[in-house]
């Protein structure tokens, strides 16, 4: 025969009823701890990356309970299918979940529906304190109950969900699990409506978006990938007289997996980018062993990256990896050449030729400052194959020695773009060539009329 349920008595009610959450300050950190390792049965909890951590007292301060949230687990089963989300929809989106990974009611102190009413209160206050503390809410919360130890009520109360039971791993360093075979229940909950629908969605709205920001991008290449990228950049040159643990075809392979990615690449940037490379990925790069690991590279080291390599040579290997990687050229798109300069800091402008809309890589070469793109474009033209291909380039361009270039020595058609201060050029387009007609009306008038010109000369 079960026991009958105690309700709170008065005295107890009366505490329920003026219960308070806070969080916890830095100086009370310590006593938190202290409690946890002797009070818990899984000891303290030392966090890393953003955590709250919680106490419930009663109306005259009194520690009644703690809880801990941090970062969420990295891979769980089923807790992914019950989101929905991609594997790099994980990868980029995991801080919007949390992990409460310690709730403890102090001893001696607990009594019916304490521990339902402070999970409750704290639960409705969890992502707004997460937005005044790093800078974005939380969606949705996990735990795990070890089934020798409890049953889960406090959560089931709360409107948790369980899932099912962990597969009995525990996450060891950081690229690879052991095993423990203590399976544990997993319960999860959302903490704002369509959270899950939110976490799946193909772009996160504004609010969330900053943790994609802040989680940066992983590399999924496998190692023969990257296997075969190295064997490529190994025909570059080394320009350094003493090499560490970072062959140049190693630096130079993580910034073209970085650029495969779409990660940025500035040197602080690639450096975080090679943190998240796995010990499997690292040494597929050809990175050394040292201390019986196999390291990433500094920020100070990528910065020095590109400063002597033979440009040639590089473009070379990089146009063979390309192949490699995405097949040969398409060779029914249009080229596009264009210049960039830095965004940041000092720096050459760079013209590049790419194919449109597959952003395929043809080739670049440095703009020098005493000069323009037009002479540097002319030079291009022989590097790429022209026939009956389209090439397209800005205003500046608009010349006739570049137009002959194209049509008589690549056997091309040119889309070049004629602009109000090109004004003999452009009065004879009008003469000659009817208007297009638009398929709807511009909002205003543009003060600079463009035309484009697609032509083979003597046509």
């Amino acid at each position: 025969m079960s026991e009958p349920i105690r309700k709170p008595g008065p005295d107890e009610q009366s505490i329920l009823d003026r219960l308070q959450v806070r969080l916890l300050a830095s100086a009370e950190l310590k006593r938190c701890h202290d409690y946890l390792e002797k009070h818990h049965y899984l000891g303290s909890i030392k966090p890393v990356g953003e955590r709250l951590y919680y106490v419930a007292t009663d109306h005259q301060g009194e520690w009644l309970a703690l809880l801990v949230f941090a970062a969420a687990a990295k891979h769980l089963k089923y807790r992914d299918r019950w989101i929905g989300w991609t594997d790099v929809q994980r990868e980029r989106r995991l801080a919007l979940v949390v992990n409460n990974a310690r709730f403890l009611l102090l001893p001696d102190k607990t009594f019916p529906n304490l521990g339902t009413r402070v999970l409750r209160m704290v639960l409705a206050r969890l992502s707004n304190d997460w937005q005044q503390a790093y800078g974005h809410p939380v969606l949705v919360v996990e735990t795990f109950v070890d089934p020798e130890q409890f049953c889960g009520t406090v959560y089931t109360a709360n409107g948790w969900e369980e899932l099912g039971q962990t597969d009995g791993s525990g996450r060891h360093r950081r690229d690879y699990y052991v095993r423990h075979d203590k399976p544990k229940r997993l319960f999860v909950r959302e903490l704002r409506r369509n959270a899950r629908r939110s976490l799946q969605a193909e772009k996160l709205k504004p609010a969330l978006a900053v943790v994609e920001a802040k989680a940066g991008l992983r590399s999924r290449h496998t190692t023969k990938e990257i296997e075969s990228i190295v064997d490529a950049l190994k025909q570059v040159p080394e320009y350094r007289t003493r090499v560490g643990s970072y062959p140049l075809w190693s630096l130079l392979a993580i910034y073209l997996l970085a650029v495969l990615c779409g990660a940025p690449r500035g040197s602080k940037d690639l450096a975080k980018f090679a943190r998240k490379l796995s010990q499997a990925q690292r040494r597929a790069l050809g990175i050394r062993l040292r201390h019986g690991r196999y390291p990433a590279p500094s920020q100070s080291t990528l910065w020095r990256l590109l400063e002597e390599i033979d440009g040639a040579q590089l473009q070379n290997s990089l146009l063979q990896i390309q192949e490699r990687l995405r097949g040969p050229t398409p060779k029914n798109e249009l080229i596009v050449l264009d210049g960039k300069e830095p965004n940041h800091g000092s720096g050459h402008s760079v013209l590049s030729a790419i194919c449109v809309p597959s952003q395929y890589y043809l080739a670049s070469a440095m703009v020098d400052t005493k000069t323009n793109e037009i002479p540097v474009a002319q030079k291009l033209f022989p590097d790429l194959d022209l026939k009956d291909r389209f090439v397209s380039l800005d205003a500046l361009h608009t010349q006739t020695q570049t137009g002959r270039d194209i049509v008589l020595d690549g056997g091309g058609d040119y889309l070049l773009t004629v602009k109000d201060n090109q004004l003999k050029l452009h009065q004879n387009i009008q003469k000659l060539l009817p208007a297009p007609q638009a398929d709807f009306p511009p909002l205003e008038t543009d003060a600079h009329a463009v035309s484009h010109l697609p032509a083979r000369e003597g046509r």
